[in-house]
């Protein structure tokens, strides 16, 4: 059995707003001061800038607080390095405070005016006037100048985060402008992740600036962005002493009307490397999947009372049920019946829909570990959260009891004690009919080797991901199985290395 992975101090952990001020004074309070801090952020970023563009003028954005002190220190480095360089300030040097007004000192220069005039001629916008931790929307001169740069055709890198972006939820407060490239500190926030915040923040830079990663210690993350670093070291590799049996096996339910959706589970589940997988197919439609499928055993039942008989050989140590099942009663049955045997169950699609009157009867009959993996649709016929994505996922996770994987351009992988994974891989090609059936397979083939559902269920979905931009243009769902032996390669030479 895999044991859970521990990866707290991983460089995937996602900080809020509220967490990386924690991490600041943490490390002021291990010896890095915050004068030392804003100088290697603002360094980090002129060199960013420098790498990204060829010298041409440039205008720094200043806020009042030490989001524009970290554009101080850029414009310093900037003009230093002989780049022409206009600031502007929102506010005036005399009410800064701290190292904003430390670092304001030492910009010789004058200030231009706070106004869209200070745009004219710049080749380059450095927004360093908000970072992830703004609490309201935008207004005023602020607003005018966010919009401004929108209006213009000018790159733009923003400090921290776009401002008027939440660093937490990747929420717009006001108004936000479009980076080219945001360069942001220690650990990127949800908000970078999170859209629309995803797709303002263009290329994102973590860069460096001294905070020491024993200040993790105390915040204790409990969110990150997927990636192999939090999985890799714990997946199923196929080993010399391995046997059928050993890897588990996935019981697919089959639908009568609708019969490709829960083949390609079947067939995904076991490119996944799942042992065995058997399709459970209603007696009046074995034929075809007896016909369309080789490489995965197939069963004919009728009624309950057979699908329970399948789910009474417990070598099937997993169950998925869902895609092409049907809507209604019967579905509502197949899936009460799964849930009692307490064995790992993945449920999507029709085993969602079918509880849309009853979700409470559903989540009562979770007593066992538990996947869930909605669309957005499918979510809000179950839950009726409000809030950003990240706060509705963990939520769901907390009322059903089950590990809830919120699909999307920026899925979400939420466990009922509050930890949480936003999946940022997936390519825009994903978005076609049947990827999310063959995403519950790939997520029961590796329930069935022993990983636990939170790591499958976001292994499943990175994996998902690399498979459809593996594959590239043109992708339809039957496809990601064929290319996932290529991804699974490259993670095991990866590991190897």
């Amino acid at each position: 059995m895999i044991t859970e992975l521990k990866f707290e101090h991983s460089e995937l952990s996602l900080l809020t707003p509220t967490q990386m001020g924690d991490a600041d004074r943490a490390a002021e309070a291990a010896g890095v001061s915050g004068a030392a801090m804003m100088e290697a952020a603002g360094g980090a970023v002129a060199v960013a800038v420098g790498e990204r563009w060829q010298m041409r003028p440039v205008t720094v954005l200043c806020g009042p607080g030490n989001n524009g002190g970290d554009g101080f220190v850029v414009a310093r480095h900037l003009s230093a390095a002989g780049w022409p360089v206009k600031v502007a300030l929102l506010g005036s040097r005399e009410k800064l405070s701290g190292d904003a007004a430390r670092v304001a000192s030492m910009w010789k220069d004058e200030l231009a005016p706070f106004t869209p005039d200070s745009l004219d001629g710049a080749g380059v916008i450095v927004d360093a006037l908000f970072g992830a931790g703004l609490s309201r929307a935008l207004d005023g001169q602020a607003a005018i100048l966010v919009e401004a740069m929108k209006s213009r055709r000018v790159p733009i890198c923003a400090v921290d985060v776009p401002s008027g972006l939440d660093g937490a939820s990747g929420r717009v407060r006001g108004a936000a402008a479009p980076a080219d490239l945001t360069v942001t500190f220690f650990r990127k926030k949800p908000g970078h992740l999170l859209y629309p915040g995803r797709a303002l923040c263009g290329d994102i830079l973590v860069a460096d600036i001294g905070t020491p990663v024993s200040v993790l210690d105390a915040i204790g993350p409990n969110t990150w962005e997927n990636g192999p670093g939090l999985w890799l070291g714990g997946y199923p590799w196929p080993e010399p002493e391995s046997y059928k049996y050993k890897r588990g096996e996935v019981l697919v339910l089959g639908g009568e009307a609708i019969t490709g959706a829960s083949r390609m589970t079947a067939l995904a589940a076991s490119r996944a490397g799942a042992g065995m997988v058997t399709l459970a197919a209603p007696k009046a439609v074995w034929s075809i999947y007896a016909t369309a499928l080789t490489n995965v055993m197939v069963d004919s039942f009728e009624g309950v009372s057979g699908w329970q008989a399948l789910l009474a050989d417990k070598r099937r140590t997993v169950i998925a049920i869902g895609p092409g099942a049907g809507v209604g009663t019967l579905t509502r049955r197949y899936v009460a019946a799964a849930l009692a045997m307490k064995r790992a169950t993945v449920l999507d699609a029709d085993a969602l829909t079918s509880f849309a009157e009853a979700p409470e009867d559903l989540f009562r009959a979770i007593d066992g570990p538990c996947v869930m993996t909605p669309h957005d649709g499918e979510f809000m016929r179950l839950f009726h959260f409000e809030g950003d994505k990240l706060e509705r996922a963990r939520a769901a996770a907390r009322q059903s009891g089950a590990i809830v994987l919120l699909k999307g351009s920026d899925t979400v992988i939420a466990a009922p004690d509050g930890r949480a994974i936003i999946n940022s891989n997936a390519p825009p090609q994903l978005a076609t009919g049947g990827s999310g059936d063959v995403l519950t397979g790939f997520i029961s083939g590796l329930l069935a080797q022993g990983m636990t559902g939170f790591e499958a269920a976001a292994a499943g979905a990175w994996i998902h991901g690399a498979a459809a931009a593996e594959f590239g243009l043109g992708l339809v769902a039957e496809d990601l199985q064929g290319v996932l032996p290529r991804v699974l390669q490259k993670l095991r030479a990866q590991l190897d290395a």
